[in-house]
Formats: C-alpha cells, structure tokens, sequence
C-alpha cells in the first residue's frame, strides 16, 4: 500500500544538490511512517538537450527514436534519486516504464496513459522498498516507449496516485497555487485550497503550476492534490491543497487571474447560416489536432449568413488557415490576427455573480485595453486582448476582483 506519491520536477532535481535535498523530503515523510512513492522529471534543461541531440540526426518531436532519446532523461533521474535514498540509508529502486507497466496509446510524443499495473510496485512499497518512478512516460502495445508531452511528469504522478489510491503531492520551485503569476502582480498570493475545477481551469488558461492533463485526470479518478516547494525544510512547507470543492470552507468570488500569450484569432466572414458549416469546420481542425477557443458565431450583414471566429495557438495558425481554406464551406471571406493574448479570471462563485463580465469590462476599459472576444463558462470569463495588455490586464483583474487583499 502506498500512502503518498512524491513528484518532483525538473528544478527539484537539477543538479547532485537538490537531488539529495528532494531525497531529504522523501525521507522525512518515510520517517513519519508514510508509505510513499517517488516520480521525477529529467534534470532542469536535460530534455531541450536531448531535443537537440535527436534533431542533429534529423530526428524531431513525435518521431519514436525521439520518444526513446527523451525518456533516458528521467531515467537517469529515477536512477539518481534512488541512489541518494540509499545514501540515506532507505531501501529504494528506479522503475522504468516497462518495469512499471505503465500503458499508454497515441502518437510518439502525445501519448496518454490506458493503464497501469500496481502489483510490482505495491510489492516494493510492502517490503519497504520505495519506488521511484522515471516520469513522462510509458510503453504503447509493442513494447516501445512513448513519451507524455511537456509537463507529462505530472500526469504520470497523478495516474500513478490514481491507480493506488494515493495523494499525490507533486513538489515544484513554487511553495502551492498563487492568485496570479507573482512575477506580473508582487501582490499576488498564495493560495491554501482550490477545487479541482478551478485548478484545471486555471492550467488550462495559462497556470503554469501543473500540467492541464494532470489536473483534468485528478478531477476526474479524485485524486487529492498538494502543490509544495521541494526548496523548503522537510515540515516546513505550506503549498496548495487540490480537493473536491465541498472540501472548501472559503467561498471566494474569485480563485485566480491566469494568462496565455501568442494567440491568434481566425474570422471567417458571411458563412451560411447552418449548423453544418461550423461541424465541418471545427470537425476538419479536431481532425489534425488543431485545439480552438472562444467561439463565437454572429449575424452577418447579409440575410441568412453568420461570422464565425475562434482563437488558437499562434504556432498552429499556419495549419488552421490551410485546413480552413479547404473546410470554410462558402465564406465570404476567411481573415486572421495574431500579436494577441488571452487573460482569464476563475472561480466557483463567478456562476453567482451577475455583474463579473461587468466587472472585467470596467477594469480593462479603465486601462484602455480593447476586448476583442469574450467567453464564459459557469467557472470562467477569458478575454482576447493585445498581447502587449497583458500585464496590465492581470495587474487590474487581479485588483478589481478583490484578490490584491487577503480576503480575496
């Protein structure tokens, strides 16, 4: 049985230093009689080494001898951890993908995990022996590895937790969840609690804390969350706890300000009015992976035809125009922007506040900052702006939603 899954990332394994240090936390949470098991990232910069290693031999992302390039750096690590363990005199041993039976499906590089097999690993944890998992990773049905994409660490961590009915605290250079990023609002804080809703909208808008797929899984196997500092002292860090919203005794209005810079917005102009012109666009983008946005659908000038627009990465505007071209049905016209950025504001109590979109309308309109789009969902408001606002956006959303003082 295994009480607690310990991820650590790439700064909290950097160098021999922090290696020993994060093994210090482990030790201290064996030495409180928890049972735990370890899952650690490549060494901070290894994996952007290892991309360029491959692309000097023509090999790229999603290709499978890169997958097998990038998994060795959190290999080395599990390694390396599970020698500073034993340093300390604990029992602990590094368990590769296949070792772990991990399972995954997909594409080399975008691969998501179907399942996992926890005899060997809870018959380690019973023997005394701790498990340490090298992250980002697992075999598909042949045998080969395949990696989780960036931040995929998190995502092997919370499955793992999952599978075992374990927390999962996943140790990071940030003590837990800030209302914003500190480095944008110094006024920003951290927070004690948040919902698992709010804490994937929050990586899904731009939070660069935990990885969105990790937080989309904890939400859904339940999976109880702690956000801590691997740079503090073993019993010393405060972090955020991730639970179920009745979990929560403080009902803030508002959870958190999180951005996303280099978006772009697609326009397609004088569309039919019909429902199958969109399901076709949108149909033809899902099909080559294109993620989109803030729809939004209006009439147009012209009887029976409707504007569409949406927003996606600005790195995948190239593809979307060219699968626009071929599925925009009979638009008018097809036109797009880019040098843009999208700021959001979370929380459980937007859905009882008439006045939000009010209240984000006034403090971007006091700083002259154009909307360009807007969305809602019960838990979110996110805007489309101009990516040099964004500062200023998040500085005066995080004031006007109240998150500047400590009653947030």
């Amino acid at each position: 049985m295994v009480d607690i899954v310990m991820k650590f990332g790439g700064t909290s394994v950097a160098d021999a230093a922090r290696i020993r240090a994060s093994a210090e936390l482990v030790a201290s949470e064996a030495a409180r009689g928890q049972s735990v098991a370890v899952v650690v990232s490549a060494m901070a910069g290894e994996t952007d080494r290892l991309i360029a290693l491959a692309e000097q031999f023509g090999g790229g992302l999603g290709e499978d001898e890169t997958d097998t390039v990038l998994a060795t750096g959190e290999q080395i690590s599990a390694a390396l951890m599970a020698l500073a363990l034993r340093e300390r005199g604990l029992k602990a041993r590094s368990f590769q993908a296949w070792q772990s039976a991990i399972f995954v499906d997909g594409p080399p590089g975008d691969a998501r995990i179907s399942g996992f097999l926890t005899e060997a690993v809870e018959a380690s944890a019973d023997a005394g022996v701790i498990p340490v998992f090298a992250g980002f990773q697992g075999i598909d049905t042949e045998r080969r590895v395949r990696t989780l994409g960036r931040g995929g660490t998190d995502l092997s961590a919370v499955a793992i937790a999952a599978a075992l009915n374990a927390r999962c605290d996943i140790y990071t250079d940030v003590d837990g969840v800030y209302t914003t990023d500190p480095r944008i609002e110094p006024k920003a804080r951290r927070i004690d609690a948040i919902s698992h809703d709010e804490m994937l909208e929050l990586a899904a808008q731009g939070a660069k804390v935990l990885q969105t797929r990790s937080a989309e899984m904890a939400k859904a196997r339940n999976v109880p969350l702690r956000v801590l500092s691997s740079f503090a002292k073993p019993g010393e860090a405060r972090g955020t706890s991730v639970l179920d919203a009745g979990g929560i005794a403080e009902r803030r209005i508002v959870s958190g300000v999180a951005y996303t810079r280099d978006q772009a917005r697609i326009i397609l102009l004088g569309a039919s009015d019909n429902p199958a012109i969109a399901a076709e666009i949108f149909g033809a983008l899902a099909d080559v992976n294109i993620g989109v946005d803030m729809i939004v659908q209006g009439r147009a000038r012209d009887a029976g035809t409707v504007n569409i627009e949406f927003s996606v990465d600005r790195r995948e505007l190239g593809r979307a125009m060219t699968v626009m071209e071929d599925a925009h049905g009979d638009a008018r016209e097809i036109i797009h922007e880019t040098d843009l950025a999208k700021v959001s504001v979370v929380g459980l109590g937007l859905n009882r506040r008439a006045d939000v979109a009010r209240i984000l309308f006034r403090a971007l309109g006091s700083k002259g900052i154009d909307v360009k789009v807007i969305a809602t969902s019960e838990i979110r408001i996110s805007a489309l702006i101009a990516n040099d606002a964004v500062e200023q956006a998040v500085r005066a959303l995080h004031s006007a939603y109240g998150l500047d003082g400590e009653g947030g």
